[in-house]
């Protein structure tokens, strides 16, 4: 991954360019960024959801909950920038994952355009802060140092001690209740840089795509390899990842917004709570998600946990892919049998494409910016009603639905109501039609038309629908 710098209308604009083997380049352009650290438990999640106005990172009065970077877009003073929640600093300390988080937060502060360091305005300065005080002075004019915790007027005015740190005059804020985030946001948006705009930017929002799977299958290895840097903390503990984390990435003249989620367990599994709120984002993520990756470990196999997974993305109304990843690392055996479990497992996405990959060497990625501009066509594809209802009436003639209690439906009208998924209201009258009849109208409709990766909903109402 390399640095390019490009000068438009006098003013400079920051990409960061990568490309893999023989696949696409891809650049990732940012809004003003703006870093969030600190040592852990200082508030610097809290401060981050006062941002971006929302329960954003999950927060908990435990060092070290915040484990990887997250970036999220916010806006004050109709100034659009990105916030980094970064993981605690705890420098010269021997923690699980210490050395991991410094360097994403070492790799945050590298990037950033502004720096917010975080401190406790409750206690002393510590030794972690003086020494992350350190690593900052040298870029001194891109810090602003915030004194949390200022819950009243009488710690307001301890913050004098923390010019001792030699980083400038710091701004007493108080994350869990607001006081004084709005001057902070004043003070930040103040020094962001004249607004810029890159020749035919398109500002819509990109697609949202999940990248979804059981822990330790290889999400945030994915992650990394499409983005071209160690954006996530991979560790071989399931679980690493906690909160779901963005990032935009463009693949040829597309851009996707990339969410990594939280492994998804077994619910008897998940017995704290910072693992409860993970596979709640995770969920979240599907419901805004266009699209889901679900992940599978071809040396595994298809489990029962991939198929809840899967049932959970295909009930989001998401489109998906069927990712087999670790391929390259399967012998013939393992891969006759995850090929074979496929249709054991997910007979019901047998509509989902599926891709064979490996993460970790980034062969055969290529194939995923195809794979995803199909399934978003084909998740926005309508049928004209009139087409729509000379179809349904032909396969209703070739094949009538089954009597019920002595009654035979009649299909009288079809619909699309929506697309996104794909969504068609068949207005009936006579007798009740069942799913596996509604089944077969979702076939039929798939072989005339590319519905390839995405859910097709059929939805029954009573009358005529004219």
């Amino acid at each position: 991954m390399g640095a390019l710098n490009l000068r438009f209308r006098g003013s400079v604009i920051s990409l960061r360019t990568l490309r893999f083997g023989k696949g696409p380049a891809w650049a990732v352009a940012s809004k003003p960024l703006v870093a969030v650290v600190g040592r852990p438990n200082v508030g610097k999640s809290t401060l981050v959801n006062r941002f971006v106005g929302g329960r954003a990172a999950v927060v908990q009065e435990r060092p070290g909950v915040t484990r990887d970077r997250r970036e999220f877009t916010a806006q004050w003073n109709n100034r659009d920038f990105v916030v980094v929640d970064t993981g605690g600093w705890q420098l010269g300390k021997d923690a699980y994952l210490v050395e991991d988080i410094c360097a994403q937060a070492e790799t945050a502060i590298a990037t950033a355009d502004l720096i917010v360091f975080v401190v406790d305005v409750t206690g002393d300065i510590t030794s972690d802060d003086a020494a992350i005080a350190r690593l900052l002075r040298p870029e001194q004019d891109r810090v602003i140092v915030a004194a949390n915790k200022a819950d009243n007027d009488s710690l307001g005015r301890e913050i004098g001690s923390f010019a001792g740190l030699g980083l400038g005059e710091a701004l007493p804020v108080s994350a869990i209740h607001g006081h004084g985030v709005a001057e902070l946001l004043d003070e930040l948006v103040g020094r962001f840089p004249e607004v810029v705009g890159l020749p035919g930017q398109d500002h819509d929002q990109p697609p949202e795509i999940a990248i979804i799977g059981r822990p330790n299958v290889g999400k945030s290895t994915l992650l990394n390899r499409l983005v071209g840097e160690n954006r996530v903390v991979v560790s071989p503990v399931p679980g690493t990842t906690r909160d779901p984390i963005d990032v935009e990435i463009r693949l040829g003249d597309a851009t996707y917004r990339l969410i990594d989620t939280a492994g998804m367990r077994r619910k008897p599994k998940i017995s704290e709570d910072v693992e409860f709120f993970s596979v709640l984002r995770a969920r979240e993520a599907l419901q805004r998600a266009q699209a889901g990756l679900l992940l599978i470990d071809t040396l595994d196999g298809v489990t029962q946990q991939d198929q809840r997974i899967a049932e959970l993305a295909a009930r989001s109304g998401a489109s998906l892919i069927l990712v087999l990843n670790k391929w390259d690392a399967a012998d013939l055996e393992q891969k006759e049998f995850t090929t074979g479990s496929l249709g054991a497992r997910l007979g019901f996405a047998a509509w989902a494409p599926v891709i064979r990959i490996s993460a970790l060497t980034g062969a055969r990625l290529h194939r995923l910016g195809p794979a995803l501009e199909t399934v978003l066509t084909n998740r926005a594809r309508r049928i004209p009603t009139g087409k729509l209802n000379q179809l349904i009436n032909t396969f209703a003639a070739q094949h009538p639905p089954p009597v019920r209690k002595g009654r035979r439906p009649k299909i009288r009208f079809v619909a699309q109501s929506r697309s996104a998924p794909p969504t068609f209201v068949l207005f009936v009258g006579g007798g009740k039609i069942d799913q596996t009849y509604l089944r077969f109208l979702e076939g039929r409709l798939r072989q005339e038309y590319d519905f390839m990766g995405t859910p097709v909903r059929m939805v029954v109402r009573r009358g005529s629908g004219k």
